[in-house]
């Protein structure tokens, strides 16, 4: 019985290293149909902003599994980006990357390197909500949620659990950002407890970034929030040898991604000499995703097979390793030639069927009260001195909500601020309430007082605490 598979061929050399792919895997005999779809450039033309076309939803949502071609997005505003659209409005939250050096047949300083990345694929800076709030400042919104963070790390552990891995490592910044990243690292912790026979370990992300770049055979699945997973992936895919050869698979609870981690190369596209090996081991992850773990591993090691006899594409050749430079149609004959062979000197892959990778999230009751607010302004007044601002906040203020602290961005500056800190146009003004909890009536009260004043507010942040603990960050002092 037959697999019906979507295929987009992209832009670029999106159409050369499909078909390539393609060929491949009629060669050896998978039972897929495939159905194809148009993404991309052509649909950005026709005026569609998402470069996704009705009937494209329609397929990828009626067969839930889709191989795609590296796309173009137009520069400019208003285009949105095809892969962020389908990763974010299907719901394919886990990034699957695996990193693997392929010594000696291709170079690479690290030989013993093979390493899985499982990036968060949905939220973290990737949200992509942005502000211009004054002259001088903008702002993005870092939005990470628990939902979130336990389904991408508890799939990192089950992943672990399918493929024999023995080590989960989990990277954050939560030193600074104590309550987005600070959530990902305690989510870490309660579902690694779950998990007794995999070992599990946390780093600041930039000595995980330092470590992984000169030592990244110590690692060996990778979970972390978007950018830094998008980061780590570029990096580990060049160590392992060529961003070439990576590949990524995007996978939700009912419809999975396969694709190149590189992008279209539109400086090459026509010439015949693009490698076709990151759409390649994407497919093979497809293939184990629709449970033909046998024609992925045949496929994979007669890529091995190809990689040992020397033969390379135009990116990986080299003159002391490389017996033959070829383009990207002979590099898929030289496959074919080889399916059912096994590589000699590089490890032989055994896939096997595993079960689809179950996630699920708890959701817990919370007390949460309001106890204040932080109201930002714009205000390019009177020197920009801050006990001056304080002046006209104090007679503002209520009998209720009372002004604490102000920051400009992130360091304080009053009260008991230093002159020497530099002063831009954005001011954050925290209000704290006296009483465990207040009507948000009374902070609509505030904010009128605070217009009145002749003060532009361009932005609020409600103070929660939640089961007693502050739900925001806490200055000097506080």
């Amino acid at each position: 019985m037959s697999v019906r598979v979507v295929v987009a061929e992209g832009d670029g050399v999106g159409p050369e290293i499909t078909r390539a792919v393609l060929k491949i895997i009629r060669a050896a005999e998978a039972p897929i149909e495939w159905e194809p779809i148009r993404v991309g450039q052509a649909i950005y033309e026709q005026g569609n902003t998402s470069g996704v076309p009705a009937d494209a939803w329609g397929a990828i949502r009626r067969h839930g599994v889709l191989l795609k071609g590296p796309i173009t997005t137009p520069q400019g505003k208003g285009f949105k980006s095809v892969n962020v659209t389908i990763r974010k409005a299907l719901n394919l939250f886990a990034n699957v990357r695996p990193c693997k050096a392929y010594a000696p047949f291709v170079a690479s300083p690290h030989p013993g390197m093979n390493l899985v990345i499982v990036r968060e694929n949905e939220e973290d800076l990737y949200a992509g909500i942005e502000h211009r709030q004054t002259p001088e400042v903008r702002q993005v919104l870092k939005l990470v949620t628990r939902p979130g963070c336990e389904k991408i790390i508890r799939y990192a552990f089950e992943y672990a659990r399918a493929y024999g891995r023995r080590k989960v490592s989990c990277m954050t910044k939560d030193n600074i950002m104590k309550q987005t990243d600070g959530l990902f690292h305690q989510v870490f912790d309660e579902v690694a407890a779950e998990y007794p026979e995999i070992e599990a370990n946390h780093f600041i992300i930039d000595i995980g970034a330092a470590r992984l770049a000169a030592s990244p055979e110590i690692f060996d699945v990778i979970v972390t929030l978007n950018l830094y997973g998008d980061i780590l992936s570029d990096i580990a895919a060049q160590i392992a040898g060529s961003v070439g050869f990576a590949s990524s698979a995007n996978v939700g609870e009912q419809v999975s991604m396969f694709e190149a981690v590189h992008g279209s190369a539109p400086d090459i596209a026509g010439r015949g000499i693009a490698n076709p090996s990151g759409l390649l081991i994407a497919a093979t992850q497809l293939l184990v995703h629709v449970g033909l773990s046998e024609q992925a591993s045949v496929i994979k090691n007669a890529w091995l097979r190809t990689l040992e006899d020397g033969i390379h594409t135009p990116d990986v050749h080299r003159e002391a390793i490389s017996s033959r430079k070829v383009g990207t149609d002979d590099f898929a004959e030289a496959i074919i030639e080889r399916l059912g062979s096994e590589p000699r000197v590089l490890e032989p892959v055994r896939y096997r069927t595993t079960r689809p990778i179950q996630v699920s999230y708890r959701t817990t009751p919370t007390e949460q009260r309001l106890v204040g607010v932080d109201v930002f302004l714009g205000w390019d007044q009177e020197g920009r001195d801050p006990n001056v601002l304080a002046e006209h906040l104090h007679r503002a203020s209520t009998d209720t909500l009372r002004l604490g602290l102000i920051t400009n961005r992130g360091v304080k500056v009053y009260p008991d601020g230093l002159p020497e800190t530099f002063r831009t146009d954005h001011w954050r003004c925290r209000f704290k309430a006296e009483a465990d909890e207040i009507p948000y009536a009374r902070v609509i009260e505030l904010l009128q007082r605070i217009d009145q004043a002749g003060l532009r507010v361009i932005k609020t942040e409600n103070l929660y605490t939640f089961d007693g603990s502050p739900g925001f960050s806490l200055g000097q002092g506080e």
